[in-house]
């Protein structure tokens, strides 16, 4: 595993490497990168290029920035899925795990939940939702799979995730950390 000396772009790269190793090292066949814009996953798609491994690159809803607006590039989403790439748009599933909390504590608590997984850094929080995201919309199978994410722009985490679709919130796991900041 590597730490990051802090967060943000910077460490995209060198995350996305330790993601695709931990997905050889560990015969993971599914790799879920979040991307907004598109840096990292065209990272990924090329890192993943001549392997087995299958990319799904998970991005914001449509109008998490801007109503109407979905700041994923168009004509990079057709780019990455004719060459094989899976690329998934959908609600952010710490908007709508309400559910789960609901059943477990009889409380309404998704940003309570977020909240809590920062503290192990926004990383973290984004592994754990892009895993649910790609299981809810069924572009990963209830197993381990690598996510990357990052804080604000770019990667600087990565780990092994027990995918689980978001009803089953607390049956997921974060395994193993690939990549990881320190300072956060």
């Amino acid at each position: 595993m590597i730490h990051h000396d802090g967060c943000g772009p910077e460490y995209t790269e060198a995350t996305v490497q330790a993601a695709v190793a931990g997905c050889r090292e560990r015969g993971i066949e599914h790799l879920v990168v979040a991307s907004t814009k598109g840096g990292t996953a065209r990272l990924a798609h090329e890192a993943v290029k001549d392997t087995d491994i299958k990319l799904i690159v998970v991005t914001h809803n449509t109008g998490f920035g801007e109503e109407g607006r979905q700041s994923f590039p168009e004509e990079l989403r057709q780019e990455l899925e004719a060459e094989g790439t899976r690329v998934h748009t959908a609600t952010m599933v710490f908007r709508s795990l309400g559910r789960a909390i609901r059943d477990l504590t009889g409380g309404d608590q998704e940003m309570l939940t977020a909240s809590a997984l920062r503290v192990l850094g926004e990383g973290t929080k984004v592994v754990a939702e892009i895993a649910m995201m790609a299981a809810d919309a069924g572009l990963v199978p209830p197993d381990d799979v690598v996510c990357v994410a990052g804080t604000g722009r770019g990667a600087d985490t990565a780990a092994v995730v027990r995918a689980v679709s978001s009803n089953k919130f607390f049956d997921l796991r974060i395994r193993a950390y690939l990549a990881k900041p320190y300072k956060f």
